[in-house]
């Protein structure tokens, strides 16, 4: 990682709430105003990435590259708000995550 950016880790129990996780989404994503995170969304993600932190991990950087201007990767007939979006991303695959293994060899 380059000097001077640090990245933002937390740890969340492995069996968390609906709303634990919703909550965890919003105040990581910092949007001001209140939002509601479809449950729905959260319940499809989870058995896409069943790891909550990977999951909050996951939403959280697509929000933040939603919010700077990246188009979605899914349509929808209605206006979704980012993390809607990002939650309906990884259901229909569109987006993924690959775990670091600092003992892996680089690749040439």
């Amino acid at each position: 990682m380059p000097e001077g950016k640090q990245d933002h880790c937390f740890s969340l129990p492995s069996q968390v709430g609906l709303t634990t996780l919703a909550r965890f989404i919003q105040f990581y994503s910092r949007k001001e105003e209140s939002l509601n995170v479809r449950d729905e969304y959260i319940k499809a993600a989870q058995k896409v990435i069943p790891d909550p932190n990977i999951l909050i991990n996951v939403v959280s950087r697509r929000v933040k590259q939603l919010k700077y201007g990246q188009r979605p990767l899914v349509e929808s007939l209605e206006r979704l708000t980012p993390e809607d979006t990002a939650l309906r991303e990884i259901i229909e695959g569109k987006i993924s995550y690959e775990l670091f293994d600092p003992d892996a060899e680089p690749q040439s």
